[in-house]
């Protein structure tokens, strides 16, 4: 049997580097050697226990790599050939799937615990902060990488592009709105990027980070709010000359922002939430306009699938958003304990971690 490295969770506060078997190729999978993968805001709610993974699983879901192997069934791909996969793996033939939720097509309850919709890798199967990682159907998930196109240009593409484009998308960002976007983390920063690309012509960000809000700025923010020094909700409101903004998008996942979020909406906007919660969310009745203001929530779990990351590095092969800021640091496999300090710790200005095994 042969062995690869893996970061592997232990328990709440411990995800460490260890020794797992490569895994066997089915039919309709590949096997894909790992050349650059990165941590998510995700992976850090794992390592502290806020959502839960089995013991032992490898965790990750942002795969960059070359296929290894492939299955017996899998055709129009080739071994050596250079592939990113989505975070989310639909298998494109399940009802989810077919009535176009693909991101939802997933195991449903476990544990207790309502999975999150068509997302595996880390999750329910093992992951890709590892040597190799098996990607289950193929078919419907391997996109292959542009040769000009580099490891570290696409490794933003199977999750938070995604979702960060998702999370505009699912708010119907239409051409002359204004846009909040509340915390300029990666996905954040992302969502500013989309909101700009769908038309949007005024975009606030909000933030207490210089770098990020700097980074927001670059990537099309007309205006970012310190929200440290201001109050993000009367400024916003200020802004738009008490009218409201016309889609907020909250991307960080907390009571506060989310509450934020629904107070500088306009009469008939709509909140659109990308946050992983890690409790129970209270809607003031004031805030909500005790149900009658024609609002709308809804929430996005990052599409997947091969056409959804076509699409993806189309948009940074065009040129029309480069997000080759966003990785600040870089490590090797051996370092990833070391790297999940950093990430989590939110250190040295860090956006987003390159790893290579």
């Amino acid at each position: 049997m042969t062995y690869m490295r893996a970061a592997v969770f232990v328990e709440p506060g411990r995800i460490v580097l260890d020794q797992k078997p490569i895994p066997d190729v089915g039919v309709t999978d590949a096997l894909i050697r790992i050349t650059t993968t990165t941590i998510c805001g995700t992976d850090v709610h794992i390592l502290k226990g806020e959502y839960p993974v089995a013991k032992g699983l490898t965790v990750g879901h942002e795969p960059v790599g070359v296929i290894e192997k492939l299955g017996s069934a899998v055709t129009g791909y080739e071994e050596g050939q250079r592939v990113i996969a989505g975070a989310i793996t639909p298998s494109g033939h399940s009802y989810a799937s077919l009535c176009g939720c693909h991101s939802q097509d997933g195991p449903g309850t476990r544990h207790g615990f309502k999975a999150m919709g068509g997302w595996r890798f880390g999750n329910t199967i093992d992951g890709c902060q590892a040597e190799y990682v098996l990607v289950p159907d193929a078919i419907a998930n391997l996109s292959p990488i542009p040769n000009h196109l580099s490891d570290e240009q696409v490794l933003m593409c199977p999750d938070i592009m995604s979702t960060g484009f998702a999370g505009a998308e699912r708010g119907h960002v239409r051409i002359g709105d204004i846009v909040a976007v509340f915390a300029l983390g990666p996905i954040g920063l992302c969502v500013v990027a989309g909101a700009k690309l769908m038309g949007a012509t005024t975009i606030i960000g909000v933030d207490t980070v210089p770098a990020r809000m700097a980074t927001a700025k670059k990537l099309g923010a007309d205006h970012v709010i310190n929200f440290a020094t201001v109050d993000p909700v009367a400024e916003i409101l200020r802004l738009t000359d008490g009218r409201g903004v016309d889609v907020a998008i909250e991307a960080l996942g907390t009571q506060g922002t989310f509450q934020s979020a629904l107070r500088v909406l306009r009469p008939g906007g709509t909140l659109s939430s990308l946050g992983v919660y890690s409790g129970d969310l209270v809607i003031p009745a004031d805030a909500f306009s005790a149900g009658l203001g024609d609002n709308r929530i809804v929430t996005s779990l990052c599409p997947g699938g091969k056409e959804r990351m076509r699409r993806l590095m189309a948009v940074i092969d065009s040129g029309r958003v480069d997000l080759s800021a966003m990785v600040t640091h870089r490590f090797s496999l051996d370092r990833i304990e070391q790297a999940y300090e950093l990430f989590a710790s939110q250190g040295d200005g860090v956006l987003k971690i390159a790893i290579t095994p």
